[in-house]
Order: structure tokens, then C-alpha cells, then sequence
């Protein structure tokens, strides 16, 4: 009788592990978590009785600590290293190196691989980027918020994805590959936004140390070496300088997504004749008494068998297929707990319109950037790069859906929030506190809006275009 519960609590447990899989196979799962995330950090941010917990252990300054003659010495984390800073500076350095795998690899390989088909989407990108950053920079000119234009610059490809997947075939397939790679070209450029506008005071010393460490990591690259363990090394060393340089830590995760080997160990002559080599083994350890198969030698040659098969797979693909999962599932989650709580003690932060001659307006400047700049922008420059024949419209596609997927790419949401955290450096502690609060609402706002006008003008651009039909 008491093996009837314990049969029930594992029949229970494989179900909902199959489940599992099956709901992190889906498109929209992502996307799906995300928001979930930023509900739970909304609530854990003002509720009374887990604000100040939720707050508290955000700031607490993480230690591991050893004796020594003058005291106490840090051996792991840098001075000052919050829980908020481990996940913004350390953990979204993983985040930047997957962003840059798959930049790398679309320029490699996909929509990115040759001019034809990068210029459209990339021109789109800067269009998308251009338009929101001139629309806030006109309602914070000569404010203290100025210096926040790049919060609304930023396409989150998560969000898009998701929304894309929930509409189905109402969207051409065309459309969908066209925002995917807008998605991409536009996380190129707010790396370089990041890079160029968002750092601290420079150290040139350590920056000339970071520049030769990066040098010598290509040059390893060159000459061969297809063992991940020194490109491991190279860019802790990477980081490190990086951070200390003034050039924001994540940075250094793209440039060493761009210096690890993108070739295999073996080619596909290698491959074929040590894998006959093996597997001509393994059948002769056939004749080898044993009671167990495989047996012995036959296991040494699986193994064998399964490190050939990595060592056909370049370094570029086994990393990123290994991070994706932790990536999506546990940093862009941890970032949106961190990150998304924003505690509305003004309800004023939900009045995007509100504008104050010295601070300007953070929450317009990033929600009309979102909602209308992203939108124009990309339609506008595409319009431009058809009509002087530098790029097509992706087939199957009218204008009325094409600026309806336009404004998908309104959702900033990740990238946004993260320049968001960069911004406001300069100034007084509480005002420079006010302005990010304000800027992760508009942002929220900001992002919530566009994806619900993209939906809603996808199905009627789709009515609109089956009428006709």
C-alpha cells in the first residue's frame, strides 16, 4: 500500500519535468518568464512587508573574506561589489558574450552574412535607434536627464519573439526573419552605445594592458589553439582590466565573443577517419568475455567516440548552445528581479507627461522614444534605403505591416533597462535615484505599449489585407 503514493509522487515529478521541456521549447517561453519576473520584482519592491528586504539584500555587499596582518582582505569580489553590481557587472558579462556569439554567428552564417542581406535590417536598426534618441534628446535638451538619450535606442528580441509567436501566420515569415535580424544589427549598435557613452573615467594604462591581453588572445586564436580553457583565463584577465579600466565590464564579454576559435579541432577528413578508427574498434573489443556491455575497452572507445564528436563542433557553437539555456532561463530572470523593482513612492512616475524645466523628462523622452520613434524610425530609413535601391522589402510585406512589426520593436525592455542603470551618473544621489526609477516606468511602459499597438495593428493590417485579397 505504500507504494501507491510514492508511484503517484514520480509519476508526478516525470510529468511535470516533461512539461517543463515542452514549455522551454516553446518560442514565447522566454518572453513569457520575463514578464513573469517583473511582476514578482513590482511587488516585492512595494509591498511594506518585503520592500525593505527586497532592497536590503540588492545592496548587500558581497565578501569572502581572509585574515591577514592589516586586517581583513577580499580574495574574490571587488571593493563595493553589491549584489545588484554581481548581477549587473558580472552576470550580464555572460549575457554580452552569448549577445555576441550570435551577432558573430548571423554575420558568419545568417541574415548578417553578406551585405545584401545585412543592409536592410542594419539600416532599419540605425534608423531605430537614431529616431527615439532624437526624440528624447529634443525634450531633455539641456536638462539633467540628457544624458539618458540611449534608454529608448534598444530592441529587446525576446519580447519581439514572443509577441511574434502568439500572432502566428498573420505576420509573413519574411517579416519575422526581417525583426530578428533588425533585433540583432540593433544589439550591435547599443553594445557600441554602451562602450562609447556609458563608461566611467578612462585609465589608459590598464586600457593599453587590456588592448595587448586581447591582441595576444587573437594571436593565440592564429596560431591554433582550439582548447577552451586559456580563452577562459584571457578573458577573466579581460574582464578584470576592463573593469577597472573605466570601459564597462560587459564589454568585455562581446570581444571575447569575437576572439574564441570559430573553427573545429577536427576537420571533416579528421573526423571521418578517427571515427572509422574507433568504431572499427569497438567492434573488434566485440570478441572481449565480459558479462556487461559495453564492455572496458568498448567504453574507452565511446568516449573516445563522444570527443571527436565535440571536437568536429567549433568552440563558438558548444559555447553558446551550453550558456543559451542559462542565459535565458536564470541571468535575463535574475536581471529583471534585480532590475524591474522599482518602488512607486511618486505616483508621478506614471505620469509620463510630467516635465520640469531643470530635470526635463525621462519618462516622456523614453516612452514616446519607444512607443513612436522606434516605430518611424524604422520605417522612415527603410522607406529611404527601397527607395534609393539599397534594400527590398521583404517579400510578401505591405507598408501597413511592415510599420506594424516596426512596432514591435518598440520593446526595449532588457537593453533598456540596463542603459538605464548606466545612466545619470553625474548627478546628485537622490535626483540620479529618481530619474532611473522613472526611467525603468517609462520603460515598462513604454515597451508594454508598443507590443500591444503591434498586435493590435498586425490583425487589423491582416484584415485590411485579406479584404483586398
Amino acid at each position: 500500500m505504500r507504494l501507491i503514493p510514492i508511484y503517484t509522487w514520480n509519476k508526478g515529478i516525470r510529468n511535470f519535468d516533461v512539461r517543463r521541456r515542452q514549455f522551454i521549447k516553446q518560442p514565447w517561453a522566454q518572453g513569457v518568464i520575463l514578464l513573469v519576473c517583473v511582476v514578482i520584482a513590482m511587488i516585492l519592491a512595494n509591498l511594506p512587508f518585503t520592500s525593505h528586504a527586497y532592497h536590503s539584500f540588492l545592496e548587500t555587499t558581497l565578501t569572502i573574506n581572509a585574515a591577514s596582518p592589516d586586517g581583513s582582505i577580499n580574495l574574490f569580489f571587488p571593493r563595493g561589489m553589491t549584489v545588484e553590481k554581481f548581477i549587473n557587472d558580472i552576470l550580464m558579462v555572460i549575457f554580452f558574450f552569448t549577445v555576441g556569439l550570435e551577432i558573430r554567428r548571423e554575420i558568419a552564417y545568417g541574415e548578417l552574412s553578406s551585405p545584401r542581406k545585412a543592409l536592410m535590417p542594419v539600416i532599419a536598426a540605425f534608423g531605430g535607434v537614431v529616431m527615439p534618441a532624437l526624440i528624447y534628446t529634443v525634450i531633455n535638451h539641456g536638462s539633467a536627464a540628457a544624458s539618458g538619450w540611449g534608454i529608448p535606442t534598444a530592441t529587446d528580441i525576446a519580447f519581439a519573439v514572443c509577441i511574434l509567436s502568439v500572432l502566428g501566420d498573420k505576420v509573413p515569415v519574411s517579416l519575422k526573419v526581417f525583426l530578428t535580424a533588425l533585433a540583432i544589427a540593433d544589439d550591435l549598435i547599443a553594445i557600441l552605445v554602451v562602450a562609447l557613452f556609458y563608461g566611467g573615467t578612462i585609465r589608459l594604462g590598464l586600457l593599453g594592458i587590456a588592448v595587448l591581453v586581447i591582441i595576444f588572445t587573437f594571436l593565440l586564436r592564429r596560431l591554433g589553439e582550439k582548447h577552451m580553457f586559456p580563452y577562459i583565463m584571457l578573458a577573466l584577465v579581460v574582464w578584470g582590466l576592463f573593469y577597472y579600466s573605466g570601459i564597462h565590464a560587459t564589454m568585455s564579454g562581446v570581444v571575447m565573443a569575437f576572439l574564441i576559435p570559430s573553427t573545429p579541432r577536427y576537420n571533416k577528413a579528421q573526423f571521418t577517419h578517427k571515427w572509422a578508427n574507433y568504431m572499427r574498434r569497438f567492434d573488434e573489443y566485440a570478441s572481449v568475455p565480459s558479462h556487461a556491455f559495453p564492455n572496458g575497452p568498448q567504453r574507452h572507445c565511446l568516449k573516445k567516440l563522444g570527443s571527436i564528436g565535440r571536437g568536429s563542433m567549433d568552440m563558438t557553437y558548444r559555447v553558446e548552445t551550453a550558456l543559451s539555456p542559462w542565459v535565458n532561463y536564470l541571468i535575463m530572470p535574475v536581471f529583471a528581479l534585480a532590475n524591474a523593482g522599482v518602488e512607486i513612492a511618486d505616483p508621478g512616475y506614471f505620469n509620463v507627461f510630467r516635465f520640469d524645466p531643470a530635470l526635463g523628462s525621462v519618462s516622456m523622452g523614453i516612452f514616446l522614444g519607444l512607443l513612436l520613434g522606434k516605430p518611424v524610425g524604422i520605417t522612415l530609413f527603410s522607406w529611404i534605403a527601397i527607395k534609393c535601391k539599397v534594400g527590398e522589402m521583404p517579400s510578401q510585406a505591405t507598408w501597413p505591416m511592415f510599420f506594424a512589426v516596426a512596432c514591435l520593436g518598440g520593446i526595449g525592455f532588457t537593453m533598456s533597462i540596463f542603459v538605464d542603470t548606466l545612466s545619470f551618473g553625474d548627478q546628485a544621489a537622490d535626483v540620479m535615484s529618481a530619474m532611473r526609477d522613472m526611467g525603468k516606468i517609462a520603460v515598462l511602459l513604454g515597451s508594454l505599449c508598443a507590443g500591444v499597438l503591434g498586435s493590435v495593428l498586425v490583425n487589423v493590417a491582416g484584415k485590411f489585407e485579406n479584404r483586398k485579397k
